[in-house]
């Protein structure tokens, strides 16, 4: 585009491949003894008794009610997976509930999301996921890529934009009625799986693709706008996070990504985006902490591909891309920036664009019953995706966080039988986003000041 603008098919083969790519592609981390092996074996092999010793499990901390009394907690470099009435529940390990406990927070450890607790009863009558079979493994995910591509030639392309840290491939898959064209039309971008354990929003990607393409000349809101706009869709941002969480067997409560990290193992990719990266107590400088902020900004691989990817849509001195959505899960909000501030406007972020961003969010939430709001109403985040694709590139970035709206019904791991309910249950949100991005500003009767004709 040019603008110009002031269920689960394992089997058995399938496991072996998904158990091999387990394995980093580039050293092999076996469990060497101390002092044999090259170093690089030597490191991974402790980078791997690291990820045993200091397993996660999610614990609630009660009498946390304000957000800055949530972002105290996050100082601590913990992470809050779900923000309740009078408490909050985080992801921890043994020494993180320790320390926690040291600073005078009262907390209490959840049922684990497998093994003998993984079958309680979840808010929705089922059961939690059993096994990490309820879901697409990445080498799953990309089959279906593969298959909705060869099925609709006409709307969809795959690209690989570039590679993980230990080498598997990320896709971007072009969704457009003249899919083969750079044309004149808004740019939509719909980011998954950036953390690796977040599983369902991969789901969110290959439903996507699947109704867009299934319902194209049949439905007519549908056919409007991929005959008028270019989607890009990036099913799976984290394949090592994503792998290494599931293609065990077991699910393992793993966020960040599998680029080592001192003495640790991994970096938040929401955390290692450039601006106010580290700025401002939203994210960690401990490589141990589950929302380890990186060496530096982009210092993940990961990062660096997606921002390329984004940069590579400046076409005539303009973004191509006006609207995002970085999908996650669990609570079943929609969030808008600033993260880094408790500020709902600031440089960069005019009451204007704060009020077409709440119109639009708030569209959105009546649509799929998420509770709309500024993602620093919850707590303070740097260098979040939001924020970079606004402040740096003008991209009206919302973060969706899925289902459930609490651990209870399942946590980053609710089971399977709710994938296509709450996958096709932000369908009217996706057209909503798609129908808006020629011009945020007309949700808030701007469009004559802000966008040209």
């Amino acid at each position: 585009m040019r603008l110009n603008r002031t269920g689960r098919r394992t089997t058995s083969a399938a496991v072996l491949l998904a158990l091999a790519l387990a394995v980093p592609l580039g050293t092999q981390a076996t469990a060497s003894p101390a002092g044999s092996g090259t170093a690089a074996e030597r490191q991974a092999a402790a980078g791997q008794q690291a990820d045993r010793q200091y397993a996660d499990r999610q614990y609630e901390i009660s009498g946390v009610t304000t957000a800055v009394q949530r972002t105290e907690v996050t100082r601590l470099g913990t992470a809050i997976d779900e923000v309740r009435e009078r408490s909050v529940v985080v992801t921890a390990d043994a020494a993180e509930a320790a320390r926690l406990r040291a600073h005078g927070y009262r907390i209490t450890a959840l049922p684990a999301p497998s093994g003998p607790d993984a079958r309680q009863q979840g808010e929705d009558g089922g059961v939690r996921a059993a096994a990490p079979s309820d879901y697409h493994s990445y080498a799953e995910t990309m089959a279906a890529v593969d298959r909705y591509v060869r099925q609709y030639p006409n709307l969809m392309s795959k690209h690989v934009i570039g590679r993980s840290y230990q080498g598997r491939d990320i896709v971007a898959v072009k969704v457009s009625a003249n899919v083969r064209a750079d044309e004149n039309e808004p740019e939509v971008m719909f980011t998954h799986n950036i953390h690796a354990r977040e599983h369902l929003t991969a789901e969110m990607a290959i439903y996507a693709l699947g109704e867009l393409g299934s319902q194209y000349g049949r439905d007519q809101r549908v056919t409007r706008m991929l005959d008028s706009r270019e989607l890009w869709v990036l099913p799976v941002l984290n394949p090592d996070g994503k792998v290494y969480d599931m293609d065990s067997g077991q699910f393992r409560m793993w966020r960040k990504n599998r680029q080592p990290a001192s003495w640790a193992t991994g970096t938040d990719l929401n955390r290692n985006f450039p601006y106010k990266w580290g700025c401002c107590g939203g994210s960690s400088g401990s490589p141990s902490s589950d929302t380890y902020r990186g060496t530096g900004p982009a210092s993940a691989t990961e990062t660096r591909v997606l921002l390329d990817f984004v940069r590579s849509r400046v076409v005539g001195g303009q973004q191509q891309i006006t609207a995002h959505i970085d999908w996650h899960t669990y609570s079943e909000l929609i969030l808008w920036p600033f993260g880094y501030t408790y500020n709902d406007t600031a440089p960069g972020l005019n009451q204007d664009a704060r009020n077409a961003f709440a119109a639009v969010g708030t569209q959105m939430a009546r649509s799929n019953g998420y509770t709309p709001q500024q993602s620093s109403d919850l707590y303070i985040t740097d260098g979040s995706i939001n924020d970079t694709m606004w402040a740096d590139h003008g991209i009206f970035s919302y973060t969706f966080e899925m289902y459930p709206r609490s651990s209870s019904g399942g946590g980053f791991y609710p089971p399977g039988s709710v994938i296509p309910r709450e996958t096709a249950r932000n369908r009217e949100a996706m057209l909503i986003l798609l129908e808006n991005a020629d011009c945020m500003y007309r949700s808030i009767g701007k469009a004559g000041q802000y966008c040209s004709a």
